[in-house]
């Protein structure tokens, strides 16, 4: 699995570093409310669990599972929710945390949803930030390092559900994708 990575973007020391100061500035911000933490799944499992063990605050946890990439390399932009929360937003401060933000398209999407619920707030942390890959105007909250448009496997993002288990983030290989 390490061989067909031809550069590694995001060390695992980096990623923990990213989420000790992401979880002190979140604490810092919210320390006022009980905000909920919304992953979404698959690929924010790895870094929703790093990040929160450095949030200091009440907290609640909800994930929902949404998708625009159906296997491959690119987003088909045609988002899907496949798993929906089960509570009420309504006057809720919404973290969204996201492994990746590349073409915007989801994450713009869930945001105007969670508001249409009546989100009081809704905000977005990320490990990786992908302006070059955008299709829509979007702009996350919290940042943990921005990347150049390459394709990146590891640390819950895939390749066809593979390498979501790397403890880091890699450029993955032409030649793995192109067969």
């Amino acid at each position: 699995m390490h061989n067909d990575i031809e550069k590694i973007l995001v060390s695992e020391a980096e990623i923990d570093t990213i989420c000790k100061e992401m979880g002190k500035q979140l604490s810092n911000d919210y320390k006022d409310s009980t905000p909920i933490f919304l992953g979404l799944l698959k690929g924010c499992v790895p870094f929703m669990a790093a990040l929160t063990k450095h949030v200091t605050i009440y907290m609640e946890q909800l994930y929902m599972a949404v998708s625009s990439y159906h296997g491959g390399i690119k987003s088909s932009g045609d988002v899907k929710i496949k798993y929906d929360l089960e509570v009420s937003v309504k006057g809720r401060d919404i973290i969204i945390v996201e492994d990746i933000v590349d073409t915007g398209a989801t994450l713009k999407t869930i945001s105007a949803l969670l508001y249409h619920r009546g989100a009081k707030s809704v905000k977005v942390a990320t490990l990786l930030d992908k302006p070059a890959g955008r299709l829509v105007e979007f702009t996350a909250d919290y940042v943990g390092k921005v990347i150049p448009k390459e394709f990146v496997v590891g640390f819950g993002l895939d390749y066809n559900e593979l390498y979501r288990n790397l403890p880091y983030v890699g450029v993955l290989k032409p030649s793995v994708y192109q067969k």
